[in-house]
């Protein structure tokens, strides 16, 4: 390690102001503070220092991901393996490819060949995304002449894992790309986007191409005579199916593990709830904002049930299942919580979650064109956050005020 660094300082003054290569200066700084923590350090009395920085935040979250990730893998293999075997042939493809190459079969009971089949629908989409939106944030970094920070390192993670296996590579480009220009770099960068840069990016990518992204022939990938084998959600099967007994199409117990046809990472409400529990464990994400979301969805879902409704019966949906379909969990414990989006008053995060909980089940039921609120939900928010954070402030200067009067 010793050696690396040598060779690092050897070579940063071609990258440092006045060096042939100063304009790479935040790529050439970006890759020396992976590797190593800066130099740099906090000079003067006057700085509160914490041992939580950007980095080890970021990294944090990234974690907390792991369980997502490995449902990514695990369970798009699955389904797509599922698909297979129920008669639908493979068209001579490079996943068959590969998969003859590495020896696995289309076995839905082998764990080494659903990890590697759904791999074969992650990766790409994971690699496109960083490799975009990487240059992104690398050609803004240029232009206004600042460090790489690791705020795209959580959102080129989260973008991958809201999207459904089979979409297609140039609408993953796209949709990274208007997610980090329009949804953060044109607000000032990271820590001053206004709303989460990864659901911009999906929502831009949802309303452009509804097709590939909603529907029931999107959420189980398979290398079939088709473009995909039709698989609906049990969000899709309660809407356009006209009913909202989904206990007959789905069992509880596997939603909540979450073997189920979804997007790729969010249909394991376990894994979420161990990204959860590190986020919370480390301070990292904020267990109010994950209380108030789930409050408010039981609240609302068990509203609705009291009402009741003769022409929508997804008003008889109960709150046990609205916890466990669709992207809830992750968006309550991922993108709820990003602290930059979220109100920063402690007490706002009550307020802030419980909307967004109450709107969830609102789009759902109400909307029964647009199954999934959740997305929605939390955007919708993210344009309020300052607005609860300033009533929050204001409350706090009368208490004080009226704590010290006389």
């Amino acid at each position: 390690m010793k050696f690396l660094r040598r060779l690092l300082d050897s070579q940063a003054h071609h990258f440092e102001p006045g060096g042939k290569l100063e304009r790479l200066y935040p790529l050439w700084e970006a890759q020396d503070s992976f590797l190593y923590t800066p130099g740099t350090v906090t000079a003067g009395p006057s700085h509160v220092r914490d041992g939580l920085d950007l980095k080890r935040m970021m990294i944090t979250v990234v974690i907390a991901l792991a369980g997502c990730v490995w449902m990514a893998l695990h369970n798009t293999g699955y389904q797509a393996n599922l698909a297979i075997a129920a008669g639908a042939a493979p068209l001579d493809t490079w996943q068959t490819g590969v998969m003859q190459a590495l020896g696995v079969g289309f076995a839905p009971d082998d764990l080494a060949s659903c990890l590697v089949h759904g791999g074969l629908y992650y990766v790409p989409i994971l690699i496109v995304t960083f490799a975009i939106g990487g240059l992104w944030e690398l050609l803004f970094a240029v232009v206004r002449k600042h460090e790489l920070n690791e705020g795209f390192l959580v959102t080129g993670m989260l973008f991958p894992l809201v999207l459904p296996p089979t979409i297609p590579l140039w609408q993953v480009a796209l949709g990274i790309s208007f997610g980090i220009v329009v949804g953060k770099e044109i607000f000032g960068g990271t820590g001053m986007n206004v709303l989460n840069p990864a659901l911009v990016a999906r929502a831009f990518v949802f309303f452009a191409y509804p097709a590939e992204m909603s529907g029931d022939a999107v959420w189980i990938a398979a290398d079939t005579a088709t473009d995909g084998v039709s698989g609906a959600t049990a969000l899709a099967t309660a809407t356009l199916g006209g009913t909202a007994d989904m206990a007959a199409d789905f069992d509880w117990w596997p939603a909540l593990i979450g073997f189920v046809p979804g997007s790729m990472g969010e249909t394991s409400v376990l894994a979420c709830l161990a990204g959860a529990a590190l986020l919370v464990g480390t301070g990292v994400g904020s267990w109010r904002i994950m209380l108030s979301v789930t409050l408010g969805t039981i609240a609302m879902a068990a509203g609705l049930n009291a009402l009741g409704s003769a022409t929508n019966p997804f008003f008889d949906v109960n709150p046990a299942w609205h916890l466990v379909i669709g992207g809830w969990a992750f968006g309550a414990v991922y993108m709820a919580t990003d602290p930059v989006s979220a109100p920063s008053a402690p007490g706002g995060h009550y307020v802030y979650g419980f909307l967004i909980g109450v709107l969830t089940v609102l789009i759902r039921v109400v909307n029964p064109a647009y199954p999934e609120g959740m997305m929605l939900a939390i955007l919708f928010m993210n344009l309020f956050a300052p607005l609860i954070d300033y009533v929050a402030i204001q409350l706090n200067v009368r208490r004080r005020r009226a704590r010290h009067a006389g």
